[in-house]
């Protein structure tokens, strides 16, 4: 950390030089090209398009009319101001002023329609993505950082946001600039005109060398910013954990370590880019400087007029800023491209599909087969998780899932609930193959209890009304009663109009649990999973808990995971599995008569 700190800022780059010339992407990160982002965004932008037309022909009036303003100066010079003609020139001066009052006024209404395009264009992406997070499977988000998937939402949206605010209707206004530029200049001065594009071979050159760096750059720079907001919002996440184990010290240097990585990345995509407007400028004098002592010289010997030079003078500026403009809008456009195609990369992630479409309406039972269900969450692994697993639980039955961490337990529930699906073999309920029913059928009968209740920053009155979105404030209470809530709740400052923050940070891990319970009963579920419901918990609050989850599972098909022996005391069967298979099965009084693997467990004894 100290060595991080004391580093002189950066002159070292970030990469080295192999890399500056091709940035490799990250495994599994779909290759993009900008042309692939530019229709995907024009898409988007459907809706209004008879308004952008309508911003892209004031862009060309405006272009028109600030190409007309300085040809009406260098008029008023030859005709009036150097012949001594002032008898019409308050008439010139009054058309002038109209010019550039209409210019200011076209300006005004293509920036202020053009922001609601942008805006609207960018609710729709943010939208998509959101959805679109919301239709993939759970093992996406299993592979990948929470805070890196929310930089994508945020950061790189808001990239896209700022350029079509601004960026994009000056990159359009300066082509035709340019364009409408060199053909009044060509018509006006030849010569001047090649003199004055003698600088563009040298702008060519410099962008040329500075853009092959700075798209990379940006490019990894939105990289670096997904990576460091990722680790932050897993620290934050995490914090309890830093602080019990005293590992301030180590996310700081992480912290720094990721942060440094962004530093130097930005300090050399902007100081690339920084040389832009310097260069640009640069050859915005020179050429200035050219037009200048050449039109003197052709003034002199009477080749062209004053005016001609007034105007010609303000043509070259006009001729290079739009390249200066370009120049400058070109890495705005860059790290909007790099945002968009992060975006893009998520929503072109294939869907948790479902063509299942046949049992759509199906009310279960609740009988549950696994028949030599296999399982490996990648397929590149060597070892299945589980393998060859097969039981039956009947309608309203218990069965309790047992063994050692890594046995397989929580995959069978994952597979239950259709988060996976099987390599292998099959999974029935009701006798219906599980890949036959729509996942929201399925799960809409299915109800989880976790070792680690999530609750959402909202009343406690929201919080239990997830389960079942049209539950009555009525069936709320009840089922705050049954799951013993409600007399904690009611001693909450609002009772159950109470705000929890995010993840009930207030309450006890104990109440937020049997808030789970409540939710889990307002559903009502046909099948019950519940994993590790009652660890962690003090022995008073247990009892509470396991009331709970004994009235929560009366009359419901449940799967149980515990590690605690003594909380599945009333499963009517008991599954024993060790390292992905299923090694016993029967009633405890069976399992503890065989003396096997559960009866070690239950006596502490070890077995080989």
């Amino acid at each position: 950390m100290r060595n991080l700190l004391s580093k002189p800022f950066g002159y070292e780059p970030v990469l080295s030089k192999e890399d500056i010339k091709t940035v490799k992407k990250k495994k599994g990160e779909r290759a993009g090209n900008w042309q692939d982002v530019l229709k995907k965004i024009w898409l988007l932008v459907d809706e209004q398009r008879a308004l952008l037309i309508t911003v892209l022909l004031l862009v060309i009036v405006s272009s028109a009319l600030a190409l007309i303003g300085p040809y009406l100066i260098g008029v008023i010079i030859d005709q009036y101001i150097v012949p001594g003609e002032f008898g019409g020139l308050p008439k010139m001066i009054l058309w002038l002023i109209g010019v550039y009052l209409f210019l200011s006024l076209s300006l005004f209404f293509q920036n202020y329609w053009m922001i609601g395009i942008a805006q609207q264009t960018i609710y729709r992406m943010r939208t998509s993505l959101f959805a679109h997070f919301q239709k993939l499977p759970v093992s996406f988000f299993d592979k990948r950082q929470h805070g890196e998937l929310m930089s994508r939402l945020t950061n790189d949206i808001e990239n896209v946001s700022a350029t079509l605010n601004s960026s994009f209707i000056q990159v359009f206004s300066s082509v035709l600039t340019l364009t409408g530029t060199v053909i009044v200049m060509l018509t006006l001065s030849p010569l001047l005109t090649l003199l004055t594009m003698t600088i563009i071979p040298v702008m060519f050159i410099a962008m040329r060398w500075i853009t092959r760096r700075t798209g990379k750059l940006f490019k990894e720079q939105q990289q670096a910013v997904g990576d460091l907001n990722g680790m932050i919002e897993e620290t934050i996440s995490g914090q309890r954990i830093v602080k019990a184990f005293s590992q301030e010290d180590r996310v700081t240097e992480e912290f720094l370590v990721k942060s440094e990585r962004l530093r130097r990345t930005g300090f050399w995509a902007l100081t690339y880019s920084g040389f832009i407007p310097k260069v640009m400028n640069m050859l915005n004098n020179a050429s200035f400087a050219i037009v200048a002592g050449v039109g003197g010289l052709l003034a002199l010997s009477g080749h062209v007029t004053i005016g001609t030079i007034v105007i010609f003078s303000e043509y070259a500026r006009q001729f290079t800023r739009p390249i200066n403009d370009l120049a400058n809008q070109f890495n705005t456009v860059l790290s909007a491209i790099a945002g968009a195609e992060r975006v893009f990369a998520i929503i072109d992630e294939p869907i948790e599909k479902d063509e299942a479409t046949k049992y759509t309406d199906t009310v279960l039972s609740g009988k549950v087969e696994f028949d030599n269900v296999s399982f490996k969450y990648e397929k590149s692994d060597e070892d299945h998780t589980i393998r060859d697993v097969s039981f039956m639980v009947k309608p309203g039955e218990t069965a309790a899932l047992v063994g050692a961490t890594g046995a397989g337990k929580t995959t069978v529930m994952q597979l239950l609930a259709r988060f996976y699906e099987t390599n292998e073999g099959q999974i029935r309920i009701d006798d219906i193959p599980i890949h036959e029913l729509p996942r929201q059928t399925l799960r809409s009968q299915i109800a989880f209890v976790l070792q680690d209740p999530f609750l959402f920053e909202a009343t406690v009155n929201e919080n239990i009304r997830y389960g079942r979105l049209n539950a009555t404030d009525e069936e709320i209470r009840e089922a705050a009663k049954q799951a013993n809530a409600h007399d904690f709740i009611q001693k909450l400052p609002e009772g159950y109009d109470t705000v929890l923050t995010a993840d009930g940070g207030e309450i006890s891990q104990g109440q937020k649990q049997l808030l789970s319970i409540a939710r889990a009963l307002v559903a009502d579920p046909v099948i019950l999973l519940l994993d590790e419901a009652t660890s962690s918990i003090d022995t008073v609050t247990e009892i509470k808990i396991q009331e709970a989850l004994e009235r929560l599972m009366e009359g419901r098909t449940s799967f149980v995971i515990a590690h605690r022996l003594n909380t599945i005391r009333k499963a009517d069967i008991v599954y024993v599995m060790d390292q992905g298979q299923l090694v016993e099965s029967g009633s405890q009084e069976e399992l503890v008569a065989q003396k096997g693997l559960y009866y070690n467990m239950l006596t502490g004894t070890s077995h080989n």
